[in-house]
């Protein structure tokens, strides 16, 4: 088994909490006055960590609000799905962060972020987060994070706690090449990646985190990531379904879901958090990879970038009547 059992203690996230404002036309930017519909909770680590949840995984929440309405439709959201939302501060004086979102014609997306000087930057360590720590049993990273100077040092401390009480770690990359230039910030990549039992790749993040070129076999690039101590990768490949490698040179596929898109945000933390969830609730990769495609799936069909995430029952009603992508 991969990843440390759900009886050891929680999968436990941290990161961003934040208001999401969709345009509900479809065009460039925000230099005009556009209707909007809104707020929706939001936040990579959130949205992961609410599917994680919705699917029965034990979870935990680790992040910060501000005291105002965004704030609290985000507490009662991850509340009302089960989450732990003790380690989530509650800032008296900064905004909950803020994502506006508008979509392109080509399917692009336009945004206009308040995320590090909201209550999102004033993340610290206390005492409520160190309880939380010392019992999880499972570390999902947001490679996006690790570049930022409040969160690194968070997610750092937390690696090395789980690791040392027999807890694992999950990592999605969310790389881009222009990481591989901020020596900082590479140097942090590095040493997650020392520490990380399970990879959650999806397009080039698969070889820029082996350092190789794209030209290079994926078979060659899991043998680096391999070389590295990580035992388990799962490749979102999209339309495509997705692909698990483990290290006793085991390969598993899933094919996708034929669905209708509504909303593509938050697919992939949705499949994290499903595939997570399941490993440690001791499912097979089959098993794992078939909810997290569903998952996936099923979160697309709905705006908002959480408000598709799936209970077991549901994402066992959907798999039952949907198309298999050929």
């Amino acid at each position: 088994m991969t990843l440390a059992p759900d009886s050891l203690g929680p999968t436990i996230c941290i990161g961003e909490i934040l208001a999401e404002i969709v345009a509900t036309t479809v065009g460039t930017g925000f230099a005009e006055p556009i209707p909007l519909i809104g707020p929706y909770p939001s936040g990579a680590p959130a949205i992961f960590i609410v599917q994680c949840s919705r699917i029965g995984g034990d979870a935990a929440m680790i992040g910060a609000v501000g005291d105002d309405a965004f704030g609290r439709v985000n507490l009662g959201r991850l509340k009302r799905d089960g989450v732990d939302v003790s380690g989530v501060i509650i800032d008296p004086d900064l905004p909950t962060g803020t994502a506006f979102v508008r979509y392109r014609p080509d399917g692009t997306r336009d945004f206009v972020f308040n995320l590090w000087t909201s209550a999102a930057g004033r993340l610290t360590w206390t005492e409520a987060v160190n309880d939380i720590v010392a019992r999880a049993g499972h570390l999902h990273v947001m490679g996006t994070l690790l570049g930022n100077p409040v969160i690194w040092p968070m997610i750092e401390r937390a690696a090395h706690v789980i690791k040392a009480r027999g807890g694992t770690i999950s990592l999605d990359p969310n790389m881009r090449k222009e990481l591989q230039t901020d020596a900082e910030t590479g140097a942090r990549v590095s040493t997650m990646l020392a520490m990380t039992d399970l990879l959650l790749p999806s397009g080039d993040e698969l070889f820029i985190a082996a350092e190789m070129s794209p030209e290079s076999s994926e078979e060659q690039a899991i043998d680096r990531l391999f070389s590295l101590g990580i035992s388990e990768i799962a490749i979102k490949r999209g339309a495509q379904g997705s692909t698990t490698y483990q290290v006793a040179d085991t390969v598993s596929h899933a094919p996708a879901f034929v669905v209708k898109e509504v909303d593509p945000t938050g697919a992939g933390d949705c499949f994290g958090g499903a595939y997570v969830a399941t490993r440690r609730l001791e499912m097979s990769v089959d098993q794992a990879l078939i909810y997290a495609n569903a998952a996936g799936a099923c979160n697309v069909t709905r705006l908002g970038p959480m408000e598709g995430a799936g209970t077991r029952e549901e994402l066992d009603a959907f798999i039952a009547g949907a198309e298999w992508a050929t």
